[in-house]
């Protein structure tokens, strides 16, 4: 009679682990999708402002936008023999493309900027292959000096948030601010220190909640745009029109596109050495092609170019989980939240202080990734010395002053203009040119 009793408790013990797992894989997913949102969102409400949107234009363009971040990440977890890298990575809007795309949509009309992000992922689903064969370019010296740059350059932006969003403006380092933001900091430092287990692996997200209600509490958080919000919307083709095709616009986006594709190289080797899972070209050719993908659906649903956000490798750092499937549920729930404005609205609330801090925690995780990448390389050789110091000292300057290349043409701002792109140029330049050692790594 005992032998009975064991066979049927044993299902009963696997399922409340698993059950238990999979609730603690939907939290941390949560988590993902928080640290993501905030920088997602903006892309949207930039350009729909900037294009003098309608409310029922901007509603769709951000609730639609969410849903496409879904699919984009969904495209890159999920291994096939066209498109994926299997890697932990949640994808959203490229932010390099804000300024190029209002340019764009401002002097050419809407249905050009669409018809410049299809044939941007068109370009880039097309050179995947090749561009995959550049890994050689790519050993620690240039890797870690690019992922250094990545969080480093994106601790400012975390302290702008911080002081309130806008440096301009009169409220821009209010105490209120400055206490909500250092809090945010201070929970998740000790909850760091504290706690453990799945607790400890969620103090990012545990932070950013309990700064809320205690802002919630000093009257800094507003329901209004949830009351405004619809509870339902779709995915439409072409809901600003049939894209139109314009060749100086499709060759700036295309620029743009080499752009994120450099940063997402950076950003891939990042999530390697965390997982400890060595990048075959094969792979880094699949994370590129669905990147294409990604952008061309963009412009068919009239959304954005889609890119691999680096603000999630701190949470993946912090965390310490390692799995892709915390970020298939932040997949699915970008998915529901896309369809339901009323629902994804609720992350919109979180003031930006809260916000801030959780950034600047999660940035500086990421440059002190690029560090330990960068504590492997042989600095009594003055040549990886003289690689990495010049590269992030530039990257960090341009990413101060990108107004120095403001008499250049346009193209050439783009480029030269963003700070991860002139650190990962400048490294592989300099590596090429003093170690000459680019032909041995496959």
């Amino acid at each position: 009679m005992k032998e009975p009793v064991s066979s049927i408790q044993a299902p009963s013990r696997h399922t409340k682990i698993d059950f238990t797992r999979q609730w603690q894989n939907f939290v941390l997913g949560f988590q993902h999708l928080l640290a993501m949102y905030s920088g997602d969102v903006l892309v949207p409400l930039l350009i729909g402002h900037y294009l003098h949107f309608s409310t029922l234009q901007m509603t769709y363009l951000v609730s639609i936008d969410i849903f496409m971040c879904g699919v984009a990440t969904l495209l890159q977890l999920k291994r096939t023999p066209l498109t994926g890298i299997g890697l932990p990575v949640v994808l959203g809007c490229a932010v390099q493309a804000v300024t190029p795309l209002e340019t764009i949509g401002g002097k050419l009309g809407i249905t050009y900027m669409y018809g410049a992000i299809i044939a941007a992922g068109i370009f880039v689903f097309l050179i995947a292959g090749f561009f995959a064969r550049l890994k050689k370019f790519f050993p620690p010296v240039v890797t870690g000096s690019l992922i250094t740059i990545i969080g480093f350059t994106l601790v400012p932006v975390g302290f702008q948030d911080l002081g309130g969003g806008t440096p301009t403006a009169a409220s821009f380092g209010d105490p209120a601010n400055l206490l909500i933001g250092f809090l945010t900091i201070a929970i998740i430092l000790l909850f760091n220190a504290f706690a453990r287990g799945f607790m400890k692996s969620i103090a990012i997200l545990l932070g950013i909640l309990i700064s809320s209600f205690i802002a919630g509490a000093l009257g800094f958080v507003s329901l209004k745009p949830v009351s405004e919000a619809a509870w339902f919307h779709a995915p439409q083709l072409f809901f600003f029109g049939v894209p139109r095709f314009d060749m100086s616009a499709m060759i700036t986006m295309i620029l743009v596109s080499l752009t994120t594709m450099i940063e997402s190289t950076g950003v891939f080797f990042a999530l390697s050495d965390i997982t400890g899972r060595q990048l075959t070209t094969t792979d880094l050719e699949r994370g590129y092609r669905a990147e294409g993908i990604a952008a061309i659906l963009g412009g068919l649903f009239n959304t954005f170019p889609y890119s691999t956000f680096s603000e999630n490798v701190g949470v993946l750092k912090m965390s310490g989980v390692k799995s892709r499937q915390p970020v298939y549920y932040a997949a699915f729930l970008l998915l529901l939240l896309g369809l339901l404005p009323k629902v994804g609205a609720l992350a919109t609330v979180i003031p930006e202080p809260v916000l801030g801090g959780a950034m600047i925690v999660m940035f500086g995780m990421v440059g002190v990734q690029g560090v330990q990448i960068l504590h492997k390389v042989d600095f009594s050789n003055n040549a990886n010395l003289l690689t990495a110091s010049v590269s992030i000292g530039l990257g960090l300057g341009i990413t101060m002053y990108p107004q120095l290349f403001q008499h250049m043409p346009t193209e050439f701002q783009i480029i030269l203009g963003n700070g991860i792109v002139v650190t990962s140029l400048s490294a592989v330049l300099l590596n090429l040119l003093f170690n000459h050692r680019w032909a041995n790594h496959d």
